[in-house]
């Protein structure tokens, strides 16, 4: 049974990327902390199983599944909206939009790599956050959390193009915890009420790739549990310690 005394009892919270290992993860731990999950990807049958092992884990949760074109902005805005609608507010996003391309060198870097990864990495964050910050700064308990890793931070050379649109995410993330502040000073209060936050990691890691790997060590990995509990952790927290910061699960470069 999902726990309705949870830290997240009520809140309703969309994750965009939800079809994923991370994304299932989250759904999961989510509704285990009691919030109403509404999920979205764009493969509808990935997206059907993650919600379906998300109520079947959790008897009595509600998850949803919508699958959305999140490059999109229109369809976007219309996800937020409907959303707001269904459940009278949004009281958090979590983006876990992912892809990588990468080469042997610098030099070999294919600039449709780029392309493709502003795409995933760069537009889908930009459309989620314009679509959904006025329900996050609306909410008591608003949270907007990116999922980066620590290649944004010290590029290497055969991963320009991916360490470049994760910092790109990142900056526009940073830019939305601004208005956040901004927003909460221009109401009265001391610090932001609402916070945009960035979770950034090495890399990410869970049973299957271990089981298919099984000498690997994954040194440094994330696994995607221990990122969704990450994730809910984020709500325990004042949204002025949280808003604008990267939150470090792995070893900073």
């Amino acid at each position: 049974m999902t726990n309705r005394n949870g830290a997240l009892s009520g809140a309703v919270i969309a994750v965009a990327g939800a079809g994923g290992p991370a994304g299932r993860a989250t759904l999961m731990r989510l509704a285990d902390a009691g919030a109403v999950v509404i999920g979205s990807d764009n493969d509808p049958e990935r997206l059907a199983e993650a919600v379906d092992a998300a109520r079947y884990a959790y008897g009595g949760a509600t998850v949803i599944g919508d699958t959305v074109d999140l490059l999109d902005r229109q369809s976007t805005q219309d996800w937020a909206t409907h959303i707001e609608k269904d459940f009278g507010r949004v009281d958090g996003l979590v983006h876990l939009v992912g892809g990588w391309r990468g080469s042997e060198t610098f030099t070999r870097t294919n600039l449709d790599d780029w392309d493709l990864l502003e795409l995933l990495l760069v537009r889908t964050v930009q459309h989620t956050s314009l679509a959904f910050h006025e329900a996050l700064q609306n909410s008591e308990r608003g949270r907007y959390l990116l999922i980066s890793a620590a290649g944004a931070s010290k590029p290497t050379a055969g991963n320009a193009a991916y360490a470049a649109a994760k910092a790109a995410a990142e900056a526009w993330t940073l830019a939305l915890a601004d208005y956040f502040r901004k927003a909460g000073k221009a109401e009265g209060a001391e610090g932001p009420t609402s916070a945009a936050a960035i979770l950034v990691v090495k890399a990410l890691v869970h049973d299957a790739m271990r089981a298919e790997r099984p000498n690997a060590k994954f040194a440094g990995f994330t696994d995607v549990t221990d990122l969704a509990e990450a994730i809910v952790g984020v709500w325990e927290r004042p949204a002025a310690e949280v808003n604008g910061n990267r939150l470090w699960l792995t070893e900073k470069p």
